[in-house]
Formats: C-alpha cells, structure tokens, sequence
C-alpha cells in the first residue's frame, strides 16, 4: 500500500494548475520537435534545458519529461504521412502506416499509432510504479555480454521472424555494419573506411541516413509514378477514430506482447529502437495475416508504437533507480538531475520522495494529455495529405534537408541524405528490406563495443555468452531466431519426401 500512497502524494503535487500547464506546454513543444526530422527528443531536451533553471527541480523535471512524451507521440506523424521518421523508433511505423496514409487512411494509422502510443507507455508507467526497485536489481546484472545477446536477439528476429530473403535480410544488415563502421574505431582510436576524407571521421549520421532511405527513396519512387499520391482523398473525421479504436480491441495480444518486449529491452540505452523493431517482427510472425503487413494494416502500427512508448517509459527507470540512463534523452534529464543538486539513485527515494514520485506521476498526467492534445489535431494532421503531392514534394524535400543540415549543422550531411535517397530507391527496387540496414546502422556501434568487451572479459572465448543465465537464454533464442529459415526449409524438404512414401505404402506380403 506504500506505493499507493506515494503515487497519491506525486499526483498532488503533478495536478496543481502551475504543473499542469508547463505539462502541456512541453507536450506541445515535444510534439514539435518530434515532427521535425534531425532535432529528436533528446535535442529537444537539451535546446529547452536551461529554461528549467529557475523552475522548481519537481516542476523542471516534469516540463523536460513531458517533451519527452510529446517527442515520443510526434515521431509518428511524419512516419505515417510522408514516410519520414521523425525519430530513430519511428521507423518500422513506417513500414504499414505510410501505405494506410497511401491508401486513405492517415486518419485511422494515426489513431492507432497515438492509442497504442497510450497504451505502452501506461503499461511502462504502472510497472515503474509497483517494481522499480525489483527491476532495478535485475537491470544491475546486465553487462556487455547481455547487451551484446540482446542485441543478437534483435537482428536475428529479423532473419528469422522476418517473411522475406534470409539472405537479403543478411546482406542488408551487412551493409548497415560496414556504412557503421566508418569513423574513429571505438577502441584503438584509428580510422576506418574514411578514405582519407576529414568529413569521413565523425561517421555517417542516423537521421540522415534515415531520411535518405525512406524520405528521398519514396520521393523518386513517386516521380517514376508520376508525381500523384493515392491518399489526397483521406477519409478524416471522429467516426473513422471510433471505427478505428473498434477494430483494435482485436489486437489485445499485440498489445500485450508488444508492451512486454518494449518495457523489458527499455532498461539499455537505445532500447526503444530495437524494441519497436523486435515487436514488428513478433507481430508478423504470430498475425493470422502475416501478408498484409508491409501492406497497410493497423496490427503493424500498432506493435513499434506500443514498445516504443513502453522502452521510452522504462529508460526512465534506471536513470531514477541507478544513474544510468537508459536513453539519450534520459541521459540529458540526467545532467539536470546534476544541476539541480539532486543525486539519481536508490537514496533518491528515501532523500527526495516528493521529486521522484512527482515525476512518476507526471508519467501519468503527461501521457493523458499527450494522447488527448495529439487525437484532437488527428483530422488536421491527416488533411494535410489533401494538399496536391506535386505542391508537398517540394516543401517535403526542403523540410528533409533542413532536418539533414541541423544534425550536425553541416552541408555535407544534405548530399548524404540524396546518396542514401537512391540507395534506398535502389533497395525497394530490387525488393531489398531496409529496415535491416537501419538497425545495423544504429546498433553496429553499440553491439561491437559489446561484443569487444565481452571477450576482452573473457580473454577471447566466445563462451562467454553463455556464462550467466540471462545472456545463456538470450543468446540461445537468437541462435533458434537465426537458423530458423534453414530449419524450416529443412522440414518442408523432409515433409516432401515422406509424403509421397506415405501415401503408396508398400503392400508386399
């Protein structure tokens, strides 16, 4: 019952009307900023950082956690509309609500994406609530060979849940680890693949890239159309959001499920990205309509939404229980934390309980009115694709090349965005899977230097990965994930063999 009580006393403090507004000031802001490609919710946080300064540290933290949110709930509009992610978990939203937006229904994709948007980060914020200290414990034994297993997880999810060419799959994913791996080596220091180019140096950017692949490639693929977009006659109304969260209430198990993956790979830094990913991918396996994904079906915008907002619940966890933040845009709070004088940590319950519990609570008020602010505006964002696609490529082109040119505020960055543009038109033509690409692209840093310390550890034997419980488990699922095709493949062959001999049994006395 303590744990009532506390929430009770946060949601005392998070309601008083100076609370509230500067909530729905930073969700409005956090929309924004969302929307934008290139600035991200950690941008965000850190552009609005000093306006905190003379709040109080409860009323700060709760104006920099409901940017947050609304970064999280804006992700989804431009991914959905133009199939531009406006953030790195927004991608495989993009995957089957840009062809709903294609096909009409913008209204409807967005309506579920900000409702399971609702529904993961509830479920975050209810389990941060009744187990913060039990999952602070069981987030204090992972270390890099349980990143590095999880990691394995999520790529292997993609060869093995993923419906399409195992060895496309594979062959994408290996372009992500090589465009990744240029730049400094993260443990010697040297260069790689740079080619004696200084722009080389600092790597290749995620958001430019992203932009490149899916923005710029889908542009070429509408001009080799002919310039026209299926979705200028959306259906746009409160009716269709009705009918819409209707057909949900069919989509319980994804939800669950997505949710549990989402909060449970939130703990790690980066952990939203995958985790929508993974959902996707589990999604497709078990739909009893795995064909339509990919196509425009609501099952596939509801599962990366709900482990996106569930991971980018739980990255709040150990950045309240530990330090350590679980996601760039905690580590940024983090750094507010510093400045207000307050210490992150276990004793941070027992010094500050109003803070802490103010903060869990405004996870609550903040996701309420997020998902009202968002749903209200749901009909405005969808007629937006009734403006004539040969007057909104220009202004798409432009809104991309801006959000290419703010990562690093460098020109360079808009020619990589047109490169990746064609690689991505390329890619869809050949009918090869980009959604690989990108998560080697984000994860390749994070898995080697995983995988380096891992046998650094170990001195070099690979058995590592099986030495503790959690990362034994892990891996092993990876490895059923990773050879799931050929296994499958295997017992269609041998299924062929025996048929024939089953049907003429051989009736000689």
């Amino acid at each position: 019952m303590g744990e009532f009580s506390n929430l009770l006393m946060g949601f005392q403090i998070a309601i008083t009307p100076f609370n509230l507004f500067i909530a729905l000031v930073g969700i409005v802001l956090g929309t924004i900023i969302g929307v934008l490609p290139g600035l991200g919710g950690a941008n965000g946080v850190a552009i609005l950082l000093p306006i905190t300064f003379t709040m109080p540290p409860t009323s700060a933290i709760i104006f920099l956690s409901c940017i947050y949110w609304g970064a999280l709930f804006g992700g989804a509009i431009t991914s959905i509309l133009f199939n531009i992610p406006g953030e790195p978990w927004s991608v495989a939203t993009t995957f089957d609500g840009y062809p709903l937006a294609k096909r009409g229904m913008a209204a409807q994709a967005l309506t579920a994406a900000f409702t399971a948007s609702f529904v993961g980060a509830t479920f975050a914020n209810v389990l941060i609530t009744f187990f913060a200290p039990l999952l602070a414990e069981v987030a204090l034994k992972f270390g890099p060979p349980e990143f590095f297993a999880i990691q394995l997880l999520t790529f292997s999810a993609f060869v093995g849940l993923g419906g399409g060419s195992p060895v496309k799959t594979l062959a994408s994913i290996f372009i992500g680890f090589i465009l990744a791996a240029v730049g400094l080596d993260i443990v010697t220091g040297k260069l790689r693949l740079t080619f004696a180019s200084v722009e080389l140096m600092r790597g290749f950017s995620f958001i430019v890239a992203v932009i490149g692949l899916f923005g710029i490639g889908e542009i070429f693929l509408t001009v080799e159309e002919g310039l026209r977009f299926r979705g200028e006659k959306a259906r746009i109304g409160f009716r269709e959001m009705v009918t819409t969260w209707r057909e949900l209430g069919g989509y319980w198990r994804t939800f669950i499920r997505s949710a549990l993956i989402g909060f449970w790979m939130g703990f790690k830094p980066g952990g939203a990205t995958p985790a929508s990913f993974m959902s996707y991918s589990f999604a497709k396996r078990f739909s009893k309509t795995p064909e339509k994904f990919g196509k425009g079906t609501l099952e596939g915008v509801v599962a990366p939404e709900t482990a996106a907002h569930a991971a980018g619940g739980a990255a709040m966890l150990p950045m309240i229980t530990l330090g350590i933040p679980g996601s760039p845009t905690a580590a940024v709070m983090l750094g507010g934390l510093l400045i207000w004088g307050l210490q992150p940590g276990p004793m941070l319950f027992k010094e500050k309980p109003e803070f802490v519990w103010g903060l869990i609570a405004s996870m609550y008020t903040g996701n309420v009115i997020g998902v009202l602010v968002v749903l209200l505006f749901v009909p405005l964002f969808a007629s937006i694709l009734r403006i004539p696609f040969a007057v909104l490529t220009p202004l798409i082109v432009v809104i991309c090349a801006i959000g290419a040119f703010a990562v690093n505020n460098a020109l360079l960055d808009v020619w990589y965005m047109l490169i990746f543009g064609v690689i991505g038109y390329v890619f869809k033509k050949l009918d090869y899977p980009l959604a690989p690409l990108v998560l080697a692209l984000v994860l390749g840093d994070m898995a080697e230097t995983a995988i380096r310390q891992s046998l650094i550890m170990s001195r070099g034997n690979p058995l590592i990965f099986f030495w503790s419980p959690i990362s034994a488990v892990i891996t092993t699922a990876a490895l059923v994930l990773f050879f799931l095709p050929a296994l499958s493949l295997g017992w269609r062959r041998l299924k062929s063999v025996l048929a024939p001999a089953a049907s003429h049994p051989d009736h000689t006395p």
